[in-house]
């Protein structure tokens, strides 16, 4: 099977050329926005409107400024150390979702202290709508053809052109399949639970822990793009899910009242 030849750029106005990739970013973020709307207004309601209004502004340069820096710093910084204008050309791709996610973390925190709330009172209600963005990220990484499978000869195996002519395992679909699709119930499962919502950073935490397990997973499938040398049994993406995975499960069994402020 042979990898559709998309066309990157879904709208063209003249000069101005919209991509899949930005599309997909627009659309996640105000899908998401919407649905963590539902989740604020679930019991015990520790964030209003107004302010879930507000933290949208705050989240989206997290997103942008965080996950741009993530793929600079943690990923390819020589490539960019050579290329410094290519810094900010975000329309082309390349954005580290755990670059994104220390970027949301960040701007929750300094705006949560402007409210004086506890910055995990946002991020319980932020964290059950990242599968919304992570799925149409996936999806955009496919049409882009970019962030491709490892070689394989199962019956569904896709040639990416642009990238070699071996048959791989279209990655980025599993991963969208994973970190989208079953996250999300995993996460709309959680926000159903009473408990679990009254329980400051539980929510966080199940999505921390969900994300690490399903990012890993798919990086068996995934083509690495960083060589390890020695490590080369555990790829990069699962190194920095690590990180994650500790932090999720702190959430879930520090005491209750921990994370009040």
């Amino acid at each position: 099977m042979v990898f559709p030849d998309f066309d990157p750029v879904a709208i063209q106005i003249g000069p101005i050329a919209i991509r899949w990739y930005a599309l997909s970013y627009i659309a996640g973020i105000l899908l998401a926005w919407r649905y963590c709307i539902w989740v604020s207004k679930l019991p015990p309601q520790r964030v209003s409107r107004a302010q879930l209004d507000d933290l949208l502004v705050w989240v989206t340069i997290g997103i942008i400024a965080g996950g741009r820096l993530g793929q600079v710093l943690l990923w390819d910084p020589g490539y960019y150390l050579r290329n410094p204008i290519a810094i900010f050309e975000i329309w082309k791709g390349g954005m580290a979702f755990h670059g994104g996610l220390i970027g949301v973390v960040l701007a929750t925190w300094l705006y949560a202290r402007r409210q004086k709330l506890s910055m995990f009172a946002l991020l319980d209600v932020v964290a059950p709508s990242a599968p919304i963005g992570l799925f149409l990220g996936r999806v955009a990484n496919f049409i882009n053809g970019e962030l491709v499978g490892r070689p394989t000869d199962v019956p569904w195996a896709m040639v990416f052109p642009r990238i070699d002519a071996l048959p791989r395992h279209p990655s980025q679909i599993y991963q969208a399949a994973l970190e989208g699709i079953v996250l999300f119930l995993v996460m709309l499962w959680a926000v159903r639970q009473d408990k679990l919502r009254a329980r400051l950073g539980a929510l966080s935490g199940i999505f921390l822990i969900g994300y690490a397990v399903a990012r890993s997973i798919g990086e068996v499938f995934r083509e690495p793009e960083i060589d390890l040398g020695s490590l080369s049994f555990i790829t990069w993406g699962q190194v920095l899910s690590v990180p994650m995975l500790l932090a999720g499960i702190y959430l879930l069994i520090r005491p209750h009242s921990a994370l009040s402020r």
